[in-house]
């Protein structure tokens, strides 16, 4: 059993690993950590009050917003604007960047605040993604070079799991700590400590409703997981919950690769760069795995577009790197214009 230590606790402890160590930092993820207590409270009565279904308006993505997604969007800019530690917050929910006005305030906070909506109203596991930037510019207003920073520039990353239990886990680029919420107290307490996935996983992660969609090297792996082969324990499991979070989460304990890869509908990809493939690359490459679009290390890539989009291989680092072979060279997927839409 690992030693019991809190969220808060470990924090104060680990500042020092910190470069701009002086306090700052922890009172942000302690934040954050504030934030998702309530939220996970609220996720664990739906269906017993009226959180559940649409809210009735669509968010800057075109997606249909849940009444979860307002309330958990909500209780994020409210904590963290109420910290003062932020100055901005980029949101999957928000059209715009949302400055907070903290005098003096060095961090800028990209979130996701509820990953996973389609499974709210079947009792299917959820999530929330952040990412922490320390803001380039001095006092004053901000700017989008703030914002639009590579995902190498991240001081923290991480993500909540609302599951059978309530979990966060995140990095500040020296490993991965998971922290499981206890109900009875009211604080998260360190359960997994540093946290390595496996270099080779027997876990694919992918929407395969979609396979005729995908480019030739995503159809060859996916055939490639499912062929038998005693020497490499194939065929591998395949496992899809729909959420990010969850999939990524199991991935990274038990070893996997989860891939939402560019397709005909979708050629620049569906997940959202900053706020979701960004901080989750930081924690798996943390934590020994690997972050690919195809070609391109996830945390290289530069951004020009608050929500802009990227495909996403990530996990097991053995796995990550046989889909980017596949994806090498002339089967990197290239689309063509035809009669019924897009093609590869």
């Amino acid at each position: 059993m690992p030693e019991f230590k809190t969220l808060g606790q470990f924090i104060i402890e680990k500042q020092a690993d910190f470069p701009f160590a002086k306090g700052e930092l922890s009172r942000l993820l302690r934040d954050i950590g504030i934030a998702a207590k309530i939220v996970s409270r609220e996720v664990n009565k739906a269906g017993l009050m009226d959180i559940l279904g649409h809210s009735g308006a669509v968010n800057i993505q075109g997606e249909s917003q849940q009444k979860l997604d307002v309330f958990a969007n909500a209780q994020f800019i409210s904590a963290l604007r109420s910290g003062e530690e932020c100055c901005a917050i980029a949101s999957e929910e928000e059209e715009d960047v949302v400055g907070l006005g903290g005098s003096g305030a060095q961090y800028i906070v990209a979130i996701d605040p509820l990953d996973g909506s389609s499974n709210i109203d079947v009792n299917a596991p959820l999530g929330t993604i952040f990412s922490i930037y320390r803001r380039l510019s001095g006092d004053g207003s901000i700017t989008m070079e703030d914002i639009l920073q590579p995902g190498e520039a991240q001081v923290a990353a991480g993500y909540i799991i609302y599951g059978s239990s309530t979990m966060l886990v995140y990095t500040t680029g020296k490993g991965v700590n998971g922290f499981t919420l206890d109900p009875s107290i009211g604080e998260f307490c360190l359960s997994h400590p540093d946290i390595r996935t496996p270099a080779e996983g027997r876990i694919y992660s992918i929407n395969e409703g979609n396979y005729i969609h995908f480019a030739g090297g995503v159809k060859r792996y996916i055939k490639f997981c499912q062929e038998k082969d005693e020497r490499t324990y194939r065929p591998f499991d395949s496992r899809y919950i729909g959420s990010m979070v969850a999939d990524l989460h199991r991935n990274l304990l038990k070893g996997g690769i989860f891939m939402y890869p560019a397709t005909a509908s979708s050629p620049k990809g569906k997940l959202r760069l900053l706020y979701e493939c960004n901080p989750m690359a930081f924690i798996v490459e943390q934590a020994g795995g690997m972050a690919s679009d195809g070609l391109t290390r996830i945390m290289e890539l530069q951004l020009s577009e608050l929500h802009q989009r990227s495909p996403i291989f990530i996990g097991s680092a053995q796995m990550v790197r046989q889909v980017e072979k596949l994806l090498a060279g002339n089967e990197v997927p290239t689309f063509e214009g035809v009669e019924n839409g897009l093609k590869f």
